[in-house]
């Protein structure tokens, strides 16, 4: 009984560290996470791609206010998977942070500058006591300086930058699938091909055009953009990933 006590005070208090050097709060916003709809980003050489399942949970409920995807600046893009509202707090965060740093230095903010100031602000979260930490993870993509970077942020406040990875739910399957048709020298077009291939991967009913969110910045226009439900319900029928009606009208029912 007396180890059950001691589990459950490593339990409520967040920075109090576990015997074996864990903080489980940390831990539970992890999986809370993993809970979260699948989120994708791939880095390629013509600049950043992001892509989201942002099914709803009801035929009723608006496509158009599932949020996934963000515009943090002209220039930055941010997808999330986990708890929807921690992650609008982050966002609104990056978005200050990026507006600070146009006024103070007149320029851009840095792609690894602002993941690093999120991260920070993550972090602070994971020492302080009153608190819990932040149950979302980020993808932060964007261009900088001609030079595309794709950065992801954990409930921790470490940051890490790779080549393309996802996170939410089927993270594994999805890295497989990424690792196995991952090529640096693809285009944007190829990116995002291949994004909305792995999320398909992963739905077997196929995708929807208004359940899936897709941003790209290119290195070219350095510009956050997003292509339209036509273009996107395009691009879901030449990938083979699109849902087929009957398979639209099963899911409502």
């Amino acid at each position: 009984m007396q180890g059950q006590a001691q589990q459950q005070a490593y339990d409520r208090g967040i920075t109090i560290f576990s015997p074996d050097g864990r903080l489980y709060q940390v831990e539970y916003a992890r999986e809370a996470v993993k809970r979260g709809t699948a989120s994708i980003g791939i880095r390629t050489a013509d600049g950043v791609v992001l892509a989201a399942d942002k099914r709803s949970g009801s035929p009723l409920m608006e496509p158009s206010s599932v949020e996934k995807i963000h515009k943090a600046d002209d220039h930055i893009g941010i997808a999330s998977a986990g708890h929807v509202a921690d992650a609008r707090q982050l966002i609104d965060f990056a978005r200050r942070q990026a507006q600070v740093n146009h006024l103070r230095y007149g320029e851009a903010i840095g792609i690894e500058t602002l993941t690093k100031e999120i991260t920070d602000h993550i972090q602070q979260y994971t020492q302080v006591g009153g608190a819990r930490p932040f149950g979302v993870a980020l993808l932060i993509a964007g261009v900088e300086k001609g030079t595309p970077r794709l950065y992801e942020t954990d409930p921790s406040g470490t940051p890490y930058e790779w080549k393309a990875v996802s996170i939410g739910a089927d993270r594994a399957e999805i890295r497989d699938y990424l690792e196995e048709n991952y090529r640096e020298d693809m285009d944007l077009d190829a990116g995002i091909g291949l994004a909305v291939e792995a999320l398909g991967e992963v739905n077997e009913d196929g995708l929807a055009p208004d359940g899936i969110g897709v941003a790209t910045v290119d290195v070219e226009t350095e510009q956050f953009s997003q292509p339209s439900t036509e273009e996107l319900e395009e691009i879901l029928s030449e990938h083979e990933v699109l849902a087929s009606e009957g398979d639209a009208a099963e899911e409502e029912e």
